[in-house]
């Protein structure tokens, strides 16, 4: 494990806003449009966080997980690679935050490890439309492939004129050789498209392939566009980061499936003050468990 806690600014935020509205222009003529973080955890009372392998938090939408999970990585200063939509009062919210690492069996600080990083929902979104980007464009080169391989293949002998003329003369010599069909000539000059796969199995197959083992994560509600069945797996693979690789995740969501991680710390940002709770224990949890109680006849 490498995160021990990290500590919020509670008490420190009348000071934080009356620096920033000195900064805007005085006591008199400062403002500040939009005063978040702060007070959006200190009507709750959550001032401390403390971790295990997995930390989840747990909430409704404005609960603030999204918000913790982007003040970890930027007092962190981990890798992102979407951009956050933060206030102007932010950076100096998370420069107020504090945090102690654990201590690795000699009893000395662990280091974050390079490459721990902050996943959002966008990354998953933005790695699926490039894989569509990528076979649109192949697409296109395919056909333009196409046409070439024609016009090399039945069309003027190309000329040698000068060595402008060699790439050409060297592309007409492959198409019209024996051994190199259409299809083979087509995929060495326009390369070839990746799999389409459903929009779950892609976000499935990026965290697969990203995350890797001895790093910290924080990760923003990573089971969206995933079936049940692909969350189950989701689960699966954070589990054994976690458990036997040495990784270490903070995660935001509302899965059930994710929310029964094995030994996971859940902070309920929907309780006053937040609390820590088992997963069976949560609202949500115990909506899906009075529902199918309600229908359980239909499953006898």
């Amino acid at each position: 494990m490498f995160l021990e806690s990290f500590t919020l600014p509670i008490g420190q935020e009348d000071h934080l806003i009356e620096e920033r509205m000195l900064y805007n222009g005085g006591p008199n003529l400062g403002y500040i449009d939009n005063t978040y973080p702060c007070r959006l955890f200190e009507e709750r009372e959550l001032s401390e966080i403390w971790f295990r392998r997995i930390t989840i938090f747990y909430g409704g939408n404005g609960s603030g997980k999204s918000t913790l999970l982007n003040l970890i990585a930027e007092k962190l200063g981990l890798e992102r690679t979407a951009p956050f939509n933060s206030s102007e009062l932010f950076d100096a919210y998370a420069q107020a935050c504090r945090y102690t690492l654990a201590s690795d069996d000699e009893g000395k600080p662990c280091r974050i490890p390079q490459g721990s990083r902050i996943i959002t929902s966008d990354d998953v979104f933005d790695y699926m439309l490039s894989i569509r980007t990528n076979n649109q464009e192949i697409a296109e080169e395919i056909e333009r492939s196409r046409e070439e391989y024609a016009r090399l293949k039945y069309g003027r002998t190309v000329k040698f004129n000068s060595m402008d003329d060699y790439e050409q003369l060297r592309d007409q010599i492959h198409a019209r050789s024996r051994s190199v069909s259409r299809r083979r000539f087509i995929r060495e000059t326009a390369g070839k498209e990746m799999h389409l796969i459903s929009n779950g199995e892609t976000a499935l197959r990026y965290f697969d392939a990203r995350l890797e083992p001895d790093t910290l994560y924080c990760l923003d509600e990573p089971e969206n566009s995933m079936s049940p069945a692909m969350q189950l797996e989701l689960k699966a693979i954070l589990e054994k980061l976690a458990g036997c690789c040495g990784s270490q995740m903070t995660i935001a969501t509302h899965s059930p499936f994710l929310l029964s991680i094995k030994d996971a710390r859940i902070y309920d940002l929907d309780s006053s003050p937040v609390e820590v709770r088992n997963w069976w224990e949560l609202e949500n949890i115990q909506l899906y468990y009075r529902f199918f109680k309600d229908h359980q006849d239909l499953f006898d």
